[in-house]
């Protein structure tokens, strides 16, 4: 976790960029926090000790639903948070109320849900040839990942989205 001090006259704030590592039962966990903008490492399959091993030197937050990993990492003095809830929504209001982030999607800093890269705004007529047509005639905005190449844009599950998240945030402690 970094963090990072700016000043400004009187007023100080800290900002503080979580990097998180989330073991291999929360894939889709993993994609809604790179979709808040969140840097999330995600691996499928990896034993416990490779887990431990990289959220250390990397200074990551272990995300795990495993009670054991989560004793062990802790026992190694690692930041770790043990996932307890089933659903998206109260998932993502546990976290946001631990770790004090808004469960707002700023597409300026969202991730690639696939492959955690940034994506990029970018013109319609640039990915042209790589949508559907129909998607072409409705839709304006476009991001593409610099990593993976994969396209997005506000389709139909943009309402699932977002309702998801509005339930997060009636969950959410006020600070």
């Amino acid at each position: 976790m970094d963090i990072v001090k700016l000043s400004c006259d009187s007023i100080t704030l800290l900002v503080v960029d979580l990097k998180f590592l989330a073991d291999g039962m929360l894939g889709k966990l993993a994609r809604w926090l790179r979709i808040l903008g969140h840097d999330v490492t995600y691996f499928r399959s990896a034993d416990d000790k490779n887990l431990i091993k990289l959220a250390k030197s990397e200074s990551r937050i272990l995300l795990t639903r495993d009670q054991e990993l989560a004793q062990q990492a802790n026992n190694k003095g690692l930041n770790t948070f043990f996932v307890k809830g089933t659903e998206n929504g109260e998932i993502l209001a546990d976290l946001a109320n631990w770790f004090g982030f808004n469960l707002e999607i700023k597409l300026s800093v969202s991730r690639c849900p696939k492959c955690n890269m940034s994506i990029r705004l970018v013109s319609k007529e640039s990915v042209l040839q790589e949508i559907p047509e129909l998607t072409a005639l409705n839709y304006n905005d476009f991001w593409k990942c610099i990593g993976c190449g994969q396209i997005y844009w506000k389709g139909a599950h943009w309402k699932l989205i977002n309702k998801t998240l509005e339930e997060a945030k009636l969950r959410v402690k006020t600070r």
